[in-house]
């Protein structure tokens, strides 16, 4: 596994219980894509190719009694709606893009069906 840095670290400063989720996501991006750029922001570390395609935070997109403890909230835009149980919010911000917030407390939910929103939101973030 990739070492985080320093910007990172401090990202995860108060929510260490979530930093190995995190790894295993970042290792995930930059095993599957050829470009991944990543900024830490205070809020959220961004992933981006061309444009935007994935964000991690630990927004409230829940009540904070239903959020897990380790929990990261990934945010993915794709140019459509998705309906799954799995989705915390959606919302259209403009016409044609789509953001989804999923909250992800195990690497278990990382999984093909996951994979395949995240493929659809890097591609989507490419083509714009």
């Amino acid at each position: 596994m990739r070492e985080l840095d320093m910007d990172t670290q401090m990202f995860f400063w108060e929510h260490q219980n979530a930093v190995e989720l995190y790894r295993c996501l970042e290792e995930l991006l930059y095993d599957i894509f050829p470009v991944v750029n990543k900024r830490v922001q205070k809020t959220q570390i961004t992933f981006l190719n061309k444009h935007v395609f994935a964000c991690v935070s630990f927004a409230r997109v829940k009540r904070k009694a239903e959020l897990p403890d380790g929990y990261l909230v990934l945010t993915l835009g794709l140019p459509y709606p998705l309906d799954s149980e799995r989705l915390a919010v959606k919302s259209e911000p403009y016409p044609g893009r789509w953001t989804h917030h999923f909250v992800i407390s195990r690497k278990e939910e990382l999984d093909d069906e996951m994979i395949t929103w995240i493929r659809e939101a890097y591609a989507f973030a490419e083509m714009k």
